[in-house]
């Protein structure tokens, strides 16, 4: 399967910026889509928020909440997603986590997650 790894998480003044990022290892080709997630610590799995989704065409699909201030990129062999945060606001204040979804060679579906990565955004 795949194993995530996100990480730049931190402190941020409202209205600064930063940039997460996840690295996938593992059968990568089998990953239909890759996202971001967000909660406050301690939030059940199933109760994390979305923050944005691109899948494997490059098809984004950002949160209301977000939209405007942050971007997902990837770099070329996929094994990289990034998330540009930009404008940042107190009530950005979570952990990040990446997700990864597809289909593994039994042809049964996956859902890998990262860690997380704390970002808090001071007012």
């Amino acid at each position: 399967q795949v194993q995530l790894a996100g990480s730049g998480g931190g402190l941020v003044q409202a209205g600064g910026s930063l940039r997460l990022s996840c690295v996938a290892r593992g059968t990568i080709d089998s990953v239909n889509t890759m996202g971001w997630y967000r909660a406050a610590p301690g939030t059940a799995r199933d109760e994390r928020d979305h923050v944005v989704s691109m899948t494997s065409d490059g098809t984004t699909d950002y949160a209301d909440s977000v939209k405007g201030r942050v971007t997902v990129s990837r770099n070329d062999n996929k094994t990289t997603m990034y998330l540009q945060m930009n404008d940042l606001k107190p009530e950005d204040t979570a952990v990040y986590f990446c997700v990864a979804r597809g289909v593994n060679h039994a042809v049964s579906p996956f859902t890998s997650w990262g860690r997380g990565t704390q970002v808090t955004v001071a007012s």
